[in-house]
């Protein structure tokens, strides 16, 4: 196995379900603290707009050959989440208990998305390359992706779907919750 196949499987197989199980214990732990009648709906919306704006670059450099418009819009994502990181947990902090596991959860969270676009800048040195020199003419087309990912080549679609599935979903039940204990409060209020 030559080393861009080994650094795409630590992508696929470790650095992405691990970003996955964390995401779904840092929800777990929302729950466990009732985040609804917490931090509530503000919170609930940072939450959606970190996934959004991990979940965006992710999913376009798996269906997408990353180029430098990927590139631009992965690094981009990445500073924009650890400014709203940092935000989440001020405003957060007093408002609800974060337990140790999901100070452990936000660990991974915030370092998971580095050493994803370090190993991407690995197996494309020369897109980077070609970003930092500023060489940037045709690296702004959306091609679909050549290289088939994982071992039966649908590897995005299954985990686009597992995702959809396991985190995204329980993150949407959580808004929904946090709204409609707001809009029962008000409902209360305007009694």
């Amino acid at each position: 196995m030559d080393e861009a196949t080994l650094v795409l499987n630590i992508i696929l197989y470790v650095l992405l379900p691990l970003w996955g199980i964390a995401s779904m214990l840092d929800w777990w732990c929302h729950k466990q603290t009732k985040i609804e009648s917490t931090s509530g709906l503000r919170e609930a919306n940072i939450h959606c707009l970190m996934g959004a704006q991990i979940g965006l670059p992710l999913v376009l450099s798996l269906v997408f050959e990353v180029n430098v418009l990927i590139l631009i819009l992965c690094f981009a994502a990445l500073i924009a989440h650890e400014f709203i990181a940092h935000y989440d947990v001020h405003f957060t902090t007093g408002k609800r208990e974060i337990s140790i596991w999901e100070v452990h959860a936000h660990n991974y969270l915030a370092t998971l998305p580095f050493f994803l676009m370090l190993l991407i800048v690995v197996r494309k040195w020369e897109v980077f390359l070609d970003l930092i020199r500023l060489n940037w003419a045709g690296g702004f087309s959306m091609q679909w992706r050549q290289e088939p990912l994982g071992a039966t080549g649908n590897y995005a679609a299954v985990y686009i779907i597992t995702m959809s599935i396991l985190v995204v979903g329980p993150y949407a039940q959580e808004w929904w919750r946090c709204w409609s204990y707001e809009r029962n409060l008000s409902k209360e209020a305007a009694k």
